[in-house]
């Protein structure tokens, strides 16, 4: 009688535990396929901004879903950390820009919920870097952020880019936040650290960060209009001309700055003449980007003091 209660009851274990085995296994494999290239490009490669703003809500939820079955999937925490970020940028920060001066309240609501969605992304990002080197997030709360950075390596890159990108932006934000101003260095740290590493990242994305930096600092904490120029220039050539985001970066920066309405238009022009379907892997953000050129050109007089021609009097 015991043998025979035994038996099925050590069959019923084994069970569980394969169920166990084969459930983790299903859900790294799901979590693999979603945080590859394929995965990635079934946003990032389409060419409806509103399609893709509607459902990427519901994808980062899924994703945030499987890292609770599946914390440590470095794959599947980069691929929620700069889900974050970008919709924060192209979905929420960018709209928000976009609205007219007497709907304030609703800017301010929508730059604050922009703000969250960057420390979002942020925290998965680190969590993939404290995976690749624990002690990554003491680190950076603490004074060892330099020493750690020397760990990094050419994987960690991506990590590091969109951490810095999304921190970064949060701050611009508002920048009266102190508890995020006073640590504006280490976002800036880790940049740097992923442009030793890959200068070449992105065919020029860092380099378009260094633009908006270093011409929207000003001179004495760090800015410098040749540096920007230099950064605008590298990520051309990178992109051989095929990325309309330096051009945007550059004329919404430093020419309104400088007040060169000339250059700000034709930097402008540029990036919509720009043939954005010959990159399909990031034909989503370049649509993004060129409406976000247009609606500059439209409304450069919010921008310039520009000289209006008196109507002739012909009486």
């Amino acid at each position: 009688m015991v043998t025979k209660i035994l038996v099925p009851l050590s069959v019923l274990i084994v069970f569980m535990f394969s169920s166990c085995s084969l459930q983790k296994l299903a859900i790294n494999q799901i979590s693999d396929i979603l945080s590859g290239d394929a995965g990635g490009a079934v946003f990032t490669g389409d060419e409806d901004p509103e399609l893709i703003a509607d459902a990427l809500p519901f994808a980062l939820k899924m994703y945030e879903s499987l890292l609770e079955q599946n914390p440590e999937h470095t794959g599947l925490l980069l691929t929620t950390g700069m889900g974050f970020v970008m919709y924060a940028n192209a979905f929420i920060q960018t709209p928000a820009q976009m609205l007219s001066g007497d709907e304030y309240e609703k800017q301010a609501a929508m730059m604050d919920r922009a703000k969250k969605m960057y420390l979002r992304g942020k925290l998965y990002l680190f969590r993939g870097l404290e995976v690749n080197h624990p002690g990554f997030i003491a680190a950076v709360e603490g004074d060892n952020l330099d020493e750690i950075l020397t760990e990094m390596t050419l994987e960690d890159v991506p990590f590091l880019y969109w951490a810095a990108a999304g921190w970064l932006a949060a701050i611009s934000i508002n920048i009266f936040d102190v508890g995020l101003t006073m640590d504006v260095d280490k976002p800036v740290g880790l940049i740097n650290r992923a442009y030793e590493l890959e200068p070449d990242f992105g065919s020029g994305m860092i380099d378009d960060f260094y633009i908006l930096y270093y011409a929207s600092m000003p001179d004495g904490m760090g800015g410098s209009e040749e540096k920007a120029r230099y950064h605008f220039q590298r990520a051309v050539d990178l992109s051989e001309g095929t990325n309309p985001s330096p051009y945007v970066s550059l004329a919404t920066t430093l020419s309104i700055r400088k007040q060169d309405a000339d250059e700000y238009r034709m930097l402008l022009e540029t990036a919509l003449s720009i043939d954005i379907e010959t990159q399909q892997d990031s034909i989503l953000a370049n649509t993004i980007v060129q409406e976000k050129a247009k609606w500059y050109l439209d409304h450069i007089e919010d921008f310039f003091l520009l000289d209006v021609e008196e109507p002739e009097d012909f009486s």
